[in-house]
């Protein structure tokens, strides 16, 4: 045993001989350290430029990170903390993570903390127990004075998804901090100190952008606007109701549309008077962009297509539509002065919206004096012509009622005065004459947007006539209005003077047609007093109709409204209009207006507006209360305007945020128009008109009231209707036109909605 323990010993010693022979002579790669060339390393280090400094309130300093011996370049982390703030009351770092030698900012809160000094750490990621701190003092700035910011615009209207750029301007940012920019629903698609560029969100309603002073964060200024998801003003009146209301405006309200921040924003000159109502469409792919675009139509036969936003205004496109060899129709061929001095595009027309189409009726004249009236379909985007458009507009029926066997239109006595109508697929078109002078009768033609060359569908109200008049009448006209839709393409409209007989024959009467097959009526009412009122001249169909909403309680589901010439108002059932009775009218309420009636009434949150007109002076417009559980009117109207209205009163038209908010009846008194059936007169300026809805006793504004006549419109025309859209009101005029070939335009588009600031 001790032998074997003296062997291990010898054993032993030898080893550790061995190994100090091994590390005197280097072996294993001749070094002198450790294994894979360790040993004690070299330690981090971090080190921070500056280590002190001073950052005033929302403005930003750049800092700096050395990191020596970090062999993985990992570089730093940052972090900001002070004893008297956390998170971003102590300011922020960008980026929070940095490579050695490169700059990271630091943002100072827009408040100066208290204490007011933060300290801003950079650590290695490589060795998380490195790390070195600089001191940052945040300071109030050096402005000279109080701070104050303000924003334009301070309010508008945008579609969903559009664009709008505001600027801010702040007092006494004397480094030039400029502001933050924030949005209660939306995002900005650039941001700079003091301009922004906001995008509109994908849902509606009024919504507030804020622009804050980044010196001093107490100190902010917003703007609000109304985001809309209106689809369009396509038609006549807003829609097939015809009831004129836009229940989709989010820029206006009862408390801006006063002098102060409402007036006229621009106007577009086009080349004649324009009759028919302008027709509004957002979001249009035009002019290399995106634009919501206004369509206006003139006595020259021009479309022009205009930027509905832009000021000065932008022309898109214009087309006079007359082929060579023709021009546009005169007063003096038609014998009478009630439109004058031209005759072209008169009724409102018609947009498709599925297609962008326009659909328009011109009147023309070869160098012969033969007239022509044409249906156009028109690409919205570029004006060029669809497949088979034009198409001259021709029809027969069978009928004595001009003495012979046949009743043929006659494109120089039939007035294209009523607005298009657009119902699954066909366009309705209706006639009535030109100041009762001529030939003339009702008639209703129905073209197919698929295939215009193709045969309309035809209604005449008066081919028939058991005296065998040499003319029966019955026109359309309406005043400009359109013909009315039911959800199940019925259509609905009232014929003027003439022969009646209740089979073929149906003047002042009103008309439910059947489409597309409108040859004879599904139903009518007729006054009992009809014969009356043809030898009086007070036609029923001096008013278009209105549907009012279906209703959910009360004894009848399905209402249409309308008045007469003879300053009756009549409300029918719409599933049995009643017919004709020879002592009484079987309708569901009638009752007498104060003012005869050239006009479509609006009708609004169980409220109906009125714009009538006496024969011997002006007349203020009127509101009668709808009461949903017994499904009656009340016959004493519950408001009237302060301002009273000339001839022929006027259609309003009633924009709200809702059903029942922020409703506004506008209104435009046209009595300085300038024309009449026997002559024309000296014409003066249209008034556009706001009242609050709600109570419309209560004017907030209208066009003659702001000084130095900032807001004047251009000189009337008759029955025409204003459009409201997307914080804007549209007006057709006749421009400084005085009717007698006087002044320098001859038509012109008034555009007007909130002041920019």
């Amino acid at each position: 045993m001790a032998r074997v323990r003296i062997e291990r010993a010898a054993r032993l010693v030898f080893a550790s001989a061995m190994v100090g022979l091994a590390l005197v002579s280097g072996c294993g790669g001749g070094s002198t350290s450790s294994e894979g060339g360790g040993g004690t390393p070299t330690p981090i280090s971090v080190t921070v430029s500056p280590t002190t400094a001073s950052v005033q309130a929302g403005l930003t300093g750049s800092f700096t990170a050395t990191v020596t011996n970090d062999s993985a370049a990992k570089g730093v982390t940052w972090t900001v903390s002070g004893t008297g703030c956390s998170g971003a009351a102590c300011g922020t770092v960008a980026p929070t993570t940095s490579a050695s030698g490169s700059a990271v900012t630091y943002t100072a809160p827009t408040s100066v903390p208290s204490p007011a000094t933060v300290t801003l750490t950079a650590t290695s990621v490589s060795d998380t127990t490195k790390s070195v701190a600089a001191t940052i003092t945040v300071t109030a700035g050096t402005s000279a004075g109080s701070v104050s910011v303000t924003v334009t615009p301070v309010e508008g209207g945008l579609t969903l998804g559009q664009s709008l750029g505001f600027t801010a301007a702040v007092t006494n940012d004397v480094a030039g901090a400029g502001v933050t920019w924030t949005a209660s629903s939306g995002m900005f698609s650039t941001q700079a100190a003091t301009t922004a560029t906001y995008v509109a969100p994908n849902s509606p309603g009024s919504i507030t952008v804020t622009a804050t002073s980044k010196v001093d964060a107490t100190k902010s200024a917003s703007a609000t606007i109304g985001i809309t998801d209106l689809a369009g003003v396509t038609t006549y009146h807003n829609d097939l109701s015809r009831d004129g209301v836009n229940a989709q405006e989010y820029a206006l309200n009862t408390t801006n549309v006063a002098t102060a921040t409402f007036g006229k924003l621009f106007s577009c000159t086009v080349d004649a008077a324009v009759y028919a109502q302008p027709l509004w469409v957002p979001n249009v792919s035009i002019g290399g962009g995106t634009h919501n675009v206004i369509v206006v139509t003139t006595q020259h036969d021009s479309v022009y297509v205009f930027d509905a936003d832009a000021s000065p205004c932008v022309t898109y496109w214009n087309s006079q539509l007359i082929p060579s060899g023709e021009t546009y129709g005169s007063s003096a061929d038609v014998g009478t002065s009630d439109i004058y001095p031209d005759i072209g595009i008169t009724g409102t027309p018609v947009i498709d919206p599925s297609s962008n189409t326009i659909y328009a009726v011109t009147k023309t004249k070869t160098t012969g004096g033969t007239y022509n009236q044409r249906l156009h379909a028109l690409s919205l985007a570029t004006g060029a012509e669809a497949a088979n458009s034009p198409v001259t507009i021709t029809a027969t029926v069978t009928g004595n009622c001009e003495g012979g066997t046949t009743v043929s239109f006659n494109a120089l006595t039939e007035n294209q005065r009523p607005g298009l109508a657009l119902v699954n697929g066909v366009v309705y078109v209706g006639w009535a004459s030109h100041g009762d002078q001529g030939v003339w009768h009702g008639w209703l033609l129905g073209y197919s947007t698929a295939n215009l060359a193709a045969a309309p569908s035809v209604f005449n109200s008066t081919p028939n006539s058991a005296e065998g008049l040499s003319y029966c009448r019955g026109g359309i006209w309406m005043s400009g209005g359109a013909p009315a839709a039911d959800t199940s393409n019925n259509l609905f409209l009232i014929t003027g003077n003439g022969v009646w007989d209740g089979t073929s024959a149906f003047s002042d009467s009103y008309l439910k047609l059947g489409t597309p097959a409108i040859s004879t009526p599904l139903d009518y009412f007729t006054p009992y007093n009809q014969s009356n009122l043809d030898a009086d001249d007070s036609d029923v169909g001096s008013s278009g109709t209105a549907l009012l909403i279906d209703q959910t309680s009360g004894p009848i589901p399905h209402l249409l409204v309308g008045a007469s010439k003879a300053s009756e108002f009549y409300m029918l059932n719409r599933d049995n209009m009643g017919q004709y009775n020879a002592s009484s009218d079987a309708v569901v309420q009638e009752f007498a207006l104060n003012g005869h009636c050239f006009s479509t009434p609006g009708f609004w949150n169980n409220n109906l507006y009125y714009f009538g007109v006496n024969f011997t002076g002006t007349q203020a417009g009127q509101s009668f209360t709808f009461d949903p559980s017994t499904g009656m009117f009340a016959t004493t109207a519950a408001n009237t305007t302060p301002s009273a209205f000339g001839f022929g009163g006027a259609t309003p038209s009633i924009s709200a945020s809702s059903a029942t908010a922020n409703g506004i009846v506008w209104a435009i008194d046209t009595g300085a128009y300038g024309t009449s059936d026997s002559a024309a007169a000296a014409a003066g300026p249209a008034i556009l008109h706001a009242f609050d809805a709600n109570n419309i006793s209560t004017e907030l504004w209208n066009s003659s009231q702001a000084a130095n006549g900032r807001d004047t419109a251009g000189n009337a025309v008759k029955f025409t209707v204003p459009t409201v859209a997307n914080g804007k009101v549209y007006i057709g005029t006749r421009g400084s036109d005085n009717t007698m070939g006087g002044g320098t335009t001859f038509g012109e588009l008034d555009v007007y909605g909130l002041l920019p600031n």
